[in-house]
């Protein structure tokens, strides 16, 4: 029997979600602008928020700046108790949270419980962060002196969050950087104001977080974007998002007045390798789950299929007749796949590029009623490096498949572009697979398993146009923090 989820959702925790969290104090926004949160699916509005200033923009980053050196002095013991006991509570309110994604994200419930999961396991990984920070001290070159190389939180971290993974894609830098000493300022992007900051502020509160280290401000980007970037307080700014935007973000954080760090993860273009010798049931359910997983908008979702020849029409059919059977429609049914794209824009972007797709010669293998927004899956093959459903990002339920002559071909098809993010490789040769994903210009490379992955300890991040920086484990321990080298000279008495 097939369940849905039916909760009431104009509160979370028992409070309404319809203010800003500035300062540790819930309050209305002063924009003279208002923001209707809807349900993808249905339109349902699910609340209406008052946005943000650029006179609460200060006041929230102000607030940091106070709060963030009383919660930096801290024992590491009670910064790790607090992370701890919210990555508890996400567990805690998991059936509230999913609820939530599934209503203003549009998430399936298999996605939605996959997020939380990824959420809470990024929390409790940032709690050990307060005792794997370490100095060092450096001998120098001069008599009686020492260099102590301390490590420092960087004090104010601003973070910018999409709307695909909006709890994750938050708490992948809020809780690191709380962790560390930092204190954080969230903008989340407008269709997910919710699920990307205001449920994160709830747990954070209840999680004992004083007041002041967390901030959310709801705004809209014509509003507050720029400020958000540009504000003296922040010490680095994390965006995830599209490649665009975070091109602009960089030239903000480095063309003002106030120099800052930037941590970009930014859009892909994931190659989906299979060789002539793949296990060719392994690659196809794969595929139909790293392309069609949140209706592929996943920046490591399969953006492309490079088949190597003698696999290449077996390979199509296959997935073709697994794509045709994913479940599509209403996200809050259990078995459902392929829920509603995010809002009205994205829809029609996706129709431009299926009707481009077919004009420039793509053929099309699978096909389906658009209904809403939800999109069913859409399969082109004897797709062409130049075609724009080769080169440019879908973030929507399509994908082109195209031919490899060999194995040097497909890692020339594979390499051609400008993004590096995720990508993956099927060989039933595992140093075959290493050495050719050694070969691909990107930031992760997965061998006999989808791009779609994301462990908390495990480095994440891309090259070229798919971003700076990376996310989790050491390598978050790195990005949220900075190095302050003192010298110490002993002078003789």
């Amino acid at each position: 029997m097939t369940t849905t989820i039916l909760e009431s959702l104009s509160t979370f925790a028992g409070e309404p979600v319809t203010l800003q969290y500035i300062g540790g104090q819930w309050r209305e926004g002063r924009s003279a602008k208002t923001i209707a949160v809807t349900n993808p699916y249905d339109d349902t509005v699910l609340t209406t928020i008052r946005q943000a200033s650029t006179e609460d923009l200060d006041e929230a980053y102000r607030a940091a700046e106070v709060a963030q050196r009383a919660w930096a002095a801290q024992p590491p013991s009670v910064r790790r108790q607090v992370i701890m006991r919210a990555a508890e509570l996400l567990e805690e309110r998991r059936k509230e949270i999913v609820a939530w994604l599934v209503r203003e994200s549009g998430s399936t419930v298999i996605k939605a419980n996959a997020e939380v999961s990824l959420a809470a396991g990024i929390t409790l990984e940032a709690s050990t962060f307060p005792t794997r920070v370490h100095g060092r001290i450096v001998e120098s070159n001069i008599p009686g002196k020492e260099v102590r190389i301390y490590r420092r939180p960087l004090g104010v971290v601003g973070v910018i969050s999409p709307w695909n993974f909006p709890l994750h894609l938050s708490q992948r830098s809020v809780a690191p950087a709380l962790a560390l000493g930092n204190a954080v300022v969230i903008k989340p992007a407008s269709d997910t104001p919710v699920t990307g900051g205001l449920i994160l502020a709830r747990i954070f509160e209840e999680a004992g977080l004083p007041a002041g280290v967390l901030n959310v401000v709801v705004g809209s980007g014509s509003e507050i974007g720029d400020d958000f970037v540009t504000h003296a307080v922040p010490g680095l700014i994390s965006f995830t998002g599209s490649t665009p935007i975070g091109q602009n973000v960089g030239q903000l954080a480095a063309g003002g007045k106030h120099l800052k760090h930037v941590a970009l993860e930014l859009g892909g273009n994931s190659p989906f390798v299979v060789l002539a010798d793949a296990d060719l049931d392994a690659a196809v359910e794969a595929a139909v789950l790293g392309k069609f997983l949140h209706q592929g908008q996943i920046c490591m979702s399969i953006n492309r299929i490079i088949v190597e020849a003698p696999l290449y029409e077996e390979f199509v059919r296959r997935f073709a007749a697994a794509a045709a059977t994913v479940p599509a429609g209403d996200p809050s049914l259990e078995t459902t796949l392929v829920g509603p794209v995010i809002n009205d824009s994205q829809l029609q972007s996706l129709r431009t590029k299926i009707g481009t797709a077919r004009s420039e010669g793509a053929r099309t293998v699978l096909e389906g009623e658009i209904q809403g927004r939800i999109v069913p899956p859409h399969i082109f093959a004897d797709v062409t490096a130049d075609m724009e459903i080769a080169r440019e990002e879908i973030f929507g339920p399509l994908v082109g498949i195209l031919k490899a002559d060999d194995e040097a071909h497909a890692l020339e098809l594979a390499n051609d572009g400008v993004f590096g993010l995720s990508s993956s490789v099927f060989t039933q040769d595992l140093d075959r697979g290493a050495r050719f994903a050694l070969g691909i210009k990107a930031g992760m490379t997965h061998v006999n398993e989808m791009p779609v992955h994301d462990e908390p300890h495990v480095p994440f991040g891309g090259e070229r146009n798919s971003g700076l920086g990376r996310f989790n484990g050491d390598w978050a321990i790195a990005e949220f923090t900075t190095d302050h080298s003192i010298g110490i000279k002993r002078l003789n008495n």
